[in-house]
């Protein structure tokens, strides 16, 4: 790890990489992203979920196959599926006490909103400890592993990816941030998304726990 010791900039994922419980925060947008597409195309729940689900496989969101086949109004779409209950999820300290100690700039970077993101970091007690957010409309709706995504993403935060630790749950979505120079890391999970690919050589470190693999950078960097 000691190639680290220099890096600059901490850019992280949003869901299943600040937190992990994906199925309790996904499991509400996924049902909802179901109900609505249901609705405005006036499809069964059934058909509803298969074109959900096709689409993200297609066109890495479910949003970007809705805008690009049906002209669904995405501002519309993401109020409306990130309207969920987050008040299970509790503060967490260990991850803000290793945030708080580490000396780097710290970036948020998701598919999906800026909403989204305040009310999930937020309710782990880290808001505070993040200097910006990129989000799927900063992105202009051009969906992570997108060279487009990413280059409007280092524009927006004046990121040098030479000087950046980029950290995600889904494993193929680190291929354009190797490309463009960033040491890669994969958070080590079983979700089919999410480790398709994660045998590739475009990652550079496979960890199991974010806190503790930011205690040993912390580590590293005060020796």
């Amino acid at each position: 790890m000691n190639n680290l010791i220099n890096k600059k900039n901490l850019l992280l994922d949003l869901d299943g990489t600040v937190y992990q419980d994906l199925e309790s925060v996904f499991g509400q947008v996924s049902k909802l992203m179901t109900k609505y597409i249901s609705e405005k195309l006036n499809v069964d729940l059934k058909k509803a979920k298969e074109l959900q689900t096709n689409y993200f496989y297609k066109y890495n969101t479910s949003l970007n196959g809705l805008m690009i086949h049906h002209d669904i109004p995405p501002k519309e779409f993401l109020k409306y599926v990130h309207d969920i209950d987050l008040s299970f999820m509790k503060k967490d300290l260990v991850l803000r006490e290793e945030l708080e100690n580490l000396d780097m700039r710290k970036l948020i970077f998701t598919n999906g909103s800026t909403d989204h993101a305040k009310n999930v970091l937020s309710h782990l007690g880290i808001d505070d400890l993040f200097e910006n957010i990129f989000d799927i409309t900063d992105a202009e709706y051009q969906p992570k592993p997108e060279p487009k995504a990413f280059d409007l993403m280092t524009k927006k935060f004046d990121l040098d990816p030479s000087e950046t630790i980029y950290v995600e749950d889904i494993a193929k979505n680190l291929s354009i941030g190797k490309e463009r120079g960033c040491t890669t890391v994969w958070l080590i999970n079983n979700e089919e998304w999410g480790k398709m690919e994660s045998e590739k050589d475009y990652i550079d470190y496979k960890i199991e726990n974010l806190s503790l693999f930011l205690k040993e950078l912390r580590l590293l960097k005060s020796n």
